[in-house]
């Protein structure tokens, strides 16, 4: 008795529901497709990331196509990349690689995810500034003040140098990365000595003032929306014309 399956191609089935290529095709930007993909390779040439666990944009981007959600939804080198979107620039089809990676971070359970950027987002969101670090604006306002006065009386030239803070009306909003003021605040000097002489208007503000956003680094939606939805009211508060964020 012959056996009549062996005469016709085992059909896989599908699972059900939206597959992570079909989740993150919805979000690409008009243009972009991954099925456009030339396999050129200048995302993972650019790529500072690749070749770090055996993975590249490249790599990735061909994994995303061929449907390979539990090993893009799993490898830890999307925790590896910076989201610089080098890739992006760098390719003709212009396919986002790091909205792909994106997403795949948040399919990580958040005890999964690293422990440093998980406390970064939770420290910056029980401060108004924002700091991943933790600072509190009453410390940053201190260490700043603290600094002009010590650059004022210590180097020539810069008696008159000026670090505003909650200026009304400043043409520029200035934001800080928290790591200078808590650990090496005389690296802040330069860039004030830069805005002074070229005579910039500017100001940091009290709320929202630091740079860094590291609720955007774990994929936190909902946390990444409230920070910069907050430096944009701070900006606007103070009448500021421009945002300068220093990340």
């Amino acid at each position: 008795m012959s056996d009549t399956k062996a005469n016709h191609p085992t059909k896989l089935a599908r699972p059900s529901g939206l597959s992570f290529k079909d989740k993150v095709a919805e979000l690409l930007p008009e243009g972009g497709n991954l099925n456009l993909c030339l396999t050129c390779g200048a995302c993972s040439a650019g790529c500072p990331a690749t070749g770090l666990e055996g993975m590249d944009p490249r790599k990735f981007l061909r994994m995303a196509a061929l449907g390979m959600d539990e090993e893009l939804t799993t490898t830890p080198w999307v925790w590896m990349c910076s989201m610089c979107t080098r890739c992006v620039h760098v390719c003709p089809m212009r396919i986002n690689i790091p909205q792909l990676v994106y997403h795949a971070r948040k399919s990580w359970p958040e005890d999964k995810k690293p422990r440093g950027i998980v406390n970064s987002c939770n420290a910056a969101m029980k401060t108004e500034g924002f700091s991943a670090m933790g600072a509190s604006s009453e410390d940053f306002k201190f260490v700043v003040e603290d600094m002009v006065e010590e650059v004022r009386e210590s180097q020539p030239g810069q008696e008159n140098l000026e670090a505003p803070m909650d200026k009304h009306g400043a043409t520029y909003f200035l934001n800080q990365n928290s790591r200078e003021p808590v650990t090496e605040p005389d690296e802040m000097v330069p860039l004030w000595k830069i805005l002074n002489m070229a005579g910039c208007d500017w100001t940091y503000g009290s709320v929202g003032w630091a740079a860094e956003n590291y609720c955007m680094f774990e994929a936190d939606d909902e946390k990444w929306e409230q920070i910069v939805r907050t430096k944009i009211k701070a900006v606007e508060d103070l009448g500021c014309k421009y945002w300068l964020n220093t990340e």
